[in-house]
């Protein structure tokens, strides 16, 4: 990807601006706790294993935390990608529910949730635009603003608890399902591992037991499958391919597709 500028603005540790100053921005995260965004000018792609948002400036979505997605920022007639983000976190949300009754026994989907153009969550997300002017907001207006916006989460999705109010960790889970839906994201090792409840060391031995091969080696061989796929079947270009199966540069894909296929990609789609 090219160099970029990007700038965060923080109000508080839990309210920031943020904005990218050239023309295409992409990563992979796994947020540590759940980020609701406002989108004010861009578009976004955000992609999880098995769905892809489009977010345009009005949107506003919930991703929950401990998930793979990647995030594709494209700024559009010569504006900033911006948005504006709010930290769930899980200190904030835990005061939140001391004392409310709620109905523990459904958990969330972990899906990302999209609100678009709904009035209250605007105009939530609009008032804090004249703090960012004055760049100061007090603490404890901050709290007010958060508290507010997961009281109308709660009011305009009657599952949104099951999501919030679950403070574990992730259990382990089963690795095989969970990296056969999630191998295109370019993750390091150690957070594949916590994803799956498993420290570093035992993740590589049940992977190893699992596939009878590295983590690396597989991951690799599944990616270039997968680019394989989307340039036979979907008729897309190298520059479109490489970063959505997980590679972060376009020669070194290039690369590693000959060596596995013996010929190139422009080779294969010519």
């Amino acid at each position: 990807m090219q160099d970029m500028e990007h700038q965060s603005i923080y109000l508080t540790p839990d309210i920031k601006v943020s904005s990218y100053e050239d023309k295409l921005f992409k990563t992979e995260i796994v947020f540590d706790h759940h980020m609701l965004v406002w989108f004010i000018a861009g578009e976004t792609k955000i992609v999880q294993a098995d769905t892809c948002y489009t977010c345009r400036p009005g949107d506003i979505l919930l991703i929950p935390r401990n998930q793979l997605a990647t995030i594709i920022n494209y700024p559009t007639s010569n504006r900033s990608h911006k948005t504006v983000v709010m930290h769930l976190s899980t200190f904030k949300l835990r005061q939140f529910y001391d004392g409310l009754t709620i109905d523990t026994s459904r958990n969330g989907s972990g899906k990302i949730r999209c609100f678009r153009d709904h009035p209250l969550l605007d105009s939530c997300f609009a008032s804090l635009l004249p703090y960012f002017e004055l760049k100061t907001l007090p603490e404890d207006i901050a709290a007010i603003k958060i508290t507010e916006a997961i009281s109308i989460l709660r009011l305009i999705d009657n599952d949104i608890d099951g999501e919030l109010a679950n403070f574990e960790q992730p259990g382990r889970i089963d690795l095989v399902d969970f990296m056969e839906r999630n191998y295109m994201f370019n993750m390091p090792l150690e957070r594949f591992g916590y994803l799956t409840g498993r420290s570093l060391s035992t993740f590589k031995r049940d992977f190893k037991k699992a596939f009878n091969i590295s983590p690396q080696r597989w991951l690799t061989q599944k990616r270039l499958e997968l680019a394989y796929v989307h340039f036979t079947e979907k008729r897309l270009r190298p520059a479109d391919v490489y970063f959505r199966v997980g590679f972060e540069n376009l020669s070194h894909f290039s690369y590693a597709f000959k060596k596995h296929f013996g010929y190139t990609p422009t080779n294969l789609i010519s």
